[in-house]
């Protein structure tokens, strides 16, 4: 009998640390394998949806160059240069997409006075890289574009940020923990925090809905890729930004709460704007009425000097 509650006293602590094992591997996988569309179904959607011109893009002066990251890898970049001018926009596109979605960005900026610059993230499109960070390594690749512009514009005379859900959150943690270098930065659709984004999604779509699935997810994380979830906070890279921000967000996304936005405006300190959409999903807002996007667009660079 003895020898019987003996092995079953030891099976308990075992049978814990392989569920907290199984737990740790299927949150972190799902963190850093985050199934991606297909690179194809992107083009023909942006074709279809007439948000990509072929005719345009085949023509308009462009160069395209592998910006190496300090993380190890190579990054495919492109330089659209529709404009004389020395006013540039990086344009940094959301998790699961690519550069092609950018595209429709540089048009816009294009009309108002600016040439553009898209990229792949890392693990996404061209550019290598093993893992989504969701912004942690993102933010420094960010940066190594950033350098790039510089150096293939000597003249470069103005530069913002534009970056949509995923690409919004990297450009905050940029400019909040790396180098605040832009001259201005365009959230759309930004999370504020990844640990409570990651939450949010969990508990809307699988049965893995604590807060201890997400901590143990986060130890894992740290202990295969190098960081842990609570490193990944917009909320607070946004205090240290000085330089103008635009955030947009549309009132009915479901995937990243719009009050995520209200939040990052809250927090952030000094030239700052904050324009909710009624129509549209997540990272929606441009597809649903570009126009009224654009305006608003326009009516900050023109607030805050950059369209002179």
């Amino acid at each position: 009998m003895m020898r019987r509650l003996l092995i079953a006293a030891g099976a308990v602590p075992a049978a814990i640390g392989v569920l907290f094992t199984a737990l740790g591997l299927t949150v972190s996988n799902r963190v850093m394998y985050i199934r991606k569309k297909e690179d194809e179904m992107i083009l023909q959607r942006e074709i279809a949806a007439k948000r990509l011109d072929e005719a345009w893009f085949a023509r308009v002066p462009k160069t395209e160059k592998w910006v190496k990251s300090p993380n190890g890898y190579s990054l495919k970049t492109i330089f659209l240069e529709p404009r004389d001018t020395g006013k540039y926009v990086i344009i940094s596109h959301g998790v699961t997409e690519n550069k092609i979605t950018s595209i429709k960005y540089a048009r816009m900026f294009e009309r108002l006075g600016f040439n553009s610059v898209i990229y792949d993230h890392r693990r996404h499109g061209e550019s290598g890289g093993g893992t989504t960070s969701y912004g942690h390594y993102e933010k420094y690749d960010l940066e190594a574009v950033a350098g790039a512009l510089k150096a293939h514009v000597p003249d470069l005379r103005t530069f913002g940020i534009h970056g949509e859900s995923m690409g919004a959150a990297t450009l905050l943690l940029y400019a909040g923990s790396v180098e605040d270098a832009a001259d201005f930065y365009i959230a759309d659709s930004p999370y504020s925090d990844i640990a409570e984004q990651i939450l949010h999604v969990m508990q809307t779509t699988t049965p893995l809905r604590t807060r201890l699935s997400v901590r143990i997810g986060s130890l894992f994380l740290k202990m295969r890729d190098g960081y842990s979830l609570e490193t990944v906070s917009p909320r607070e890279a946004v205090r240290a930004i000085r330089k103008p921000v635009l955030f947009i967000h549309t009132a009915g996304d479901s995937f990243v709460p719009p009050g995520m936005s209200e939040e990052l405006h809250r927090l952030k300190s000094g030239d700052k704007e904050l324009r909710i959409f009624r129509k549209g999903g997540h990272a929606q807002a441009f597809n649903e009425q570009p126009g009224a996007y654009e305006e608003t667009v326009r009516g900050f660079l023109m607030k805050y000097g950059f369209l002179n």
